[in-house]
């Protein structure tokens, strides 16, 4: 699985967050989709594997698992360490 701190997402990046509704509501990365890790296996389909997937949750567990998920299906993904924590602290821009 490759990993990639926050400040290396590019801009326009297909960034999947992966925490739940609540925690995406409350701050996320600009232009993040929220796919909770509870959903995660069932709407799979929504991502678009024909570019790069960024995958990213509070500080880098949950996203770790659904870059690991996606491994099994033959889906290439990359881990953002750090997560949403990481994003807010690097003062990179953010919706709520």
């Amino acid at each position: 699985m490759r990993e990639v701190t926050v400040t290396e997402v590019p801009e326009n990046a297909q960034l999947i967050d992966v925490r739940e509704v609540d925690e995406f509501a409350a701050v996320r990365a600009r232009g993040a989709k929220n796919i909770p890790l509870s959903e995660f296996v069932s709407r799979v389909g929504e991502i678009d594997d024909e570019q790069d997937i960024y995958v990213i949750c509070k500080a880098g567990g949950r996203s770790a698992k659904a870059c690991e998920y996606l491994a099994t299906r033959d889906i290439d993904a990359i881990n953002v360490a750090g997560g949403t924590d990481g994003w807010v602290a690097a003062g990179l821009p953010t919706e709520s």
